[in-house]
């Protein structure tokens, strides 16, 4: 099989989709595909909202050319499926999006196509549901008319170091056949090398089990601070002595949100629960880490109570709201809990992030309010995301948007833990 002189489509261009259509753009004629018309426009003008691609990309990538035309599809030979996997309220998935997007396959592809997902999914998800909608939609058979792979997303937004080239690319495919061809394929882009599996199912496994480690890993460090904060220990101190030996691992307490460590492990748990096994370790360590946002605020009122700051009627700053540290992201951002509790103490509370528009922040904050630049005095301020503006800031700079006895609250503990009130 060789997938060489075939014109490559890339479905969904955000987080992932849009650096893969970047680097496949260098070396070959790429489609990006977006239903957001607004969204194709921008990259048409070489504006990236996401921060994760430069003018110097867009101008590198001579084969690429967007779209929200479903039509222009029909000309490509291999399909490479990025789009979002979240889920919904009850914590399943919610495959719409992907569904969707296998429809759209399904109508453009012609005998011999190859499409690849790289959504996160369920072991099984890829065969057992992409497949199916294409076949019946395109008329064509799996593994006959047309075949499937699946090679894992690994992107990390806000990371300048691991970029697509330097992480090694696990992949899969329908067919041994399959499988070589979309290793070769990746392996033109990935400098780091890649990983072939024997199927499909297994590369869907492992993109679940790697954030799903980091989760519980998590999950362990924030149970200890809470267990610690009991004690009266600072947590970061513990950690820092115990990392002294030579086979801890180093994993520190903090909110997890994202569109990634946060959502995957429910992607696992439901298979299993779909083969009748009930996970419980996963889901504890999912029902810790959903509830630090809650727990950060509720610490950070005791301080203020124990300062005689009534949380009634305070004015409550928030330094960052998205995901993670410098970048725009605020997909499922644990922030958003925090705001919403001392919102519960009726407390008045303002939303500052450089990295986020404000009209991104009020549209996932609702009746929050944000600002654009910190206009205190304010009784107490919870820095909830390391951005490197917070950083220049300082201890100093963040005080001094304070009251005199105002309390400050380091989640992520970027201030020296002897000059704030209290972290996790």
């Amino acid at each position: 099989m060789n997938l060489d002189d075939k014109t490559i489509a890339v479905i969904g261009l955000g987080y992932v989709g849009l650096p893969l259509a970047l680097a496949f753009g260098r070396c070959r004629n790429v489609i990006g595909f977006d239903i957001d018309a607004k969204r194709i426009e921008a990259l048409r003008c070489r504006i990236d909202t996401t921060l994760e691609a430069t003018a110097e990309d867009f101008e590198a990538a001579a084969g690429l050319t967007f779209t929200s035309d479903a039509e222009n599809l029909r000309q490509c030979g291999v399909f490479i499926v990025t789009v979002p996997t979240p889920v919904d309220q009850t914590n399943r998935p919610e495959l719409t999006p992907l569904l969707r997007a296998s429809e759209t396959v399904g109508r453009a592809i012609s005998p011999g196509a190859v499409v690849i997902f790289e959504s996160t999914v369920y072991p099984g998800c890829t065969e057992e549901v992409c497949g199916p909608i294409i076949s019946r939609i395109s008329g064509l058979a799996v593994n006959e008319g047309f075949f499937l792979g699946y090679s894992p997303e690994r992107i990390n937004p806000g990371d300048k170091e691991h970029r697509l080239a330097s992480i090694t690319k696990v992949t899969s495919g329908s067919t041994s056949e399959a499988a070589e061809a979309i290793d070769r394929l990746y392996a033109s882009i990935v400098t780091a090398g890649t990983h072939r599996v024997s199927s499909i199912a297994v590369a869907e496994a492992a993109k679940v089990i790697e954030n799903t480690q980091r989760d519980l890993n998590i999950a362990l460090m924030n149970e200890l601070a809470i267990i610690f904060g009991k004690l009266g220990i600072d947590t970061s101190e513990v950690l820092e002595a115990a990392g002294t030996k030579w086979n801890f691992l180093r994993f520190a307490p903090g909110l997890v949100g994202g569109h990634c460590i946060g959502v995957d492990p429910y992607y696992l748990t439901h298979k299993a629960q779909e083969v009748g096994y009930h996970p419980e370790v996963i889901l504890a360590g999912r029902r810790i880490n959903d509830g630090m946002g809650q727990y950060a605020a509720d610490q950070a009122a005791r301080l203020m109570m124990r300062k005689g700051i009534p949380v009634v009627g305070s004015r409550i700053l928030v330094m960052g709201a998205a995901f993670k540290e410098n970048c725009p992201d605020l997909r499922n951002s644990k922030v958003a809990d925090i705001v919403a509790r001392f919102q519960d103490f009726n407390a008045a509370v303002e939303i500052w992030d450089p990295w986020v528009s404000p009209e991104a922040c009020r549209h996932e904050f609702g009746t929050a309010s944000v600002t654009e630049k910190p206009d205190g005095p304010y009784d107490g301020i919870v820095v909830a995301v390391a951005h490197e503006q917070f950083h220049e800031l300082g201890i100093a700079g963040t005080r001094a948007l304070g009251t005199p006895n105002a309390v400050i609250y380091d989640v992520k503990g970027i201030f020296p833990r002897d000059q704030t009130d209290g972290r996790l």
